[in-house]
């Protein structure tokens, strides 16, 4: 951080994963709900991502208290994955806030296991980036899962 000449703090360098979202080539967004999720059951999902680009996917959710979880493999090599929190759609991109820091993955070697409670309701997007790669499409099958939290009626357990 720095300050200009009203003495604010102003921030130097943009989160890569901002910067991304901004300037990236998108491959592809998919727009989910909680419950599109949910209805995923066991079924795994394919993205297909061409060389210098990206592609995401937009869970939208509500209210505070699930957890989603993720298992996703690429191939023929790795991939960068990183997961942002957007408060809301008409939330300037400035506003978002990252919560796992783009990093590559191996995926090509061993499947990647993560999850996430959701403390804040808004747009969580989960990026798999492939624009390192000059000339190499990457396919990603994924798995994602909402655990919703276990609600107690407040009577004691007998």
């Amino acid at each position: 951080m720095t300050l200009d000449d009203t003495d604010e703090l102003t921030p130097v360098v943009q989160d890569a994963e901002i910067y991304l979202l901004k300037s990236g080539e998108l491959t592809l967004l998919v727009p989910l709900s909680l419950e599109d999720v949910a209805c995923f059951g066991e079924t795994s999902r394919e993205l297909f991502i061409k060389s210098s680009c990206y592609s995401s996917i937009a869970i939208t959710a509500p209210e505070a208290g699930p957890t989603i979880a993720w298992v996703f493999s690429s191939e023929p090599k790795s991939i960068s994955f990183s997961v942002v929190h957007r408060p809301a759609a008409d939330s300037p991109l400035e506003q978002n806030k990252v919560l796992i820091p783009l990093t590559r993955c191996n995926s090509h070697k061993e499947t990647i296991h993560g999850q996430l409670k959701v403390r804040n309701p808004g747009i969580y997007t989960f990026i798999f980036d492939n624009s390192f790669s000059r000339f190499i499409s990457k396919k990603v099958l994924y798995h994602l899962i909402v655990e919703k939290p276990v609600k107690h009626n407040g009577s004691e357990p007998s």
